[in-house]
């Protein structure tokens, strides 16, 4: 379902509305578009995203409450990779939600288009494997 607010942007995957990482940052800056980041809170201490306007509602908060993401704005709803996002595309839409995008790619595609990231070094996840995945060495 594509956005009013979004209108000649874009691409439709799966029915939804995806901006690149270009044209959500552009929506942003200039047309004041909200990133909303669906990631759970203890995955965005090493990379966010570095604009303005991102507010954190992660996805279990949308499952049980579509009402916590502002209706007044544009949003565009991106995690890590665009597919938890995907995910709360179908929550709000549903919910009624029409001025509402995708970032396809998420953050990863965000920072290899060179848009602005921030980082907490200190928040680095490492290991050998996922199973051991820990905050990096702080020091």
């Amino acid at each position: 379902m594509k956005g009013e607010f979004f209108t000649g942007k874009g691409f439709i995957s799966a029915g939804f509305l995806n901006l690149t990482p270009r044209e959500a940052y552009t929506e942003a800056m200039e047309h004041q578009a909200v990133i909303v980041d669906v990631r759970d809170m203890n995955l965005t201490g090493f990379r966010q995203f570095d604009i303005p306007e991102v507010l954190f509602v992660p996805l279990s908060v949308i499952i049980q409450n579509p009402e916590s993401v502002p209706r007044d704005k544009p949003i565009i709803l991106a995690d890590s990779t665009g597919l938890r996002s995907h995910d709360a595309m179908d929550i709000l839409i549903k919910a009624g939600y029409t001025n509402i995008a995708n970032l396809a790619g998420g953050l990863v595609e965000w920072e290899r288009d060179g848009m602005p990231v921030l980082k907490n070094k200190s928040e680095q996840l490492d290991g050998s494997c996922i199973c051991q995945l820990k905050p990096g060495r702080k020091g």
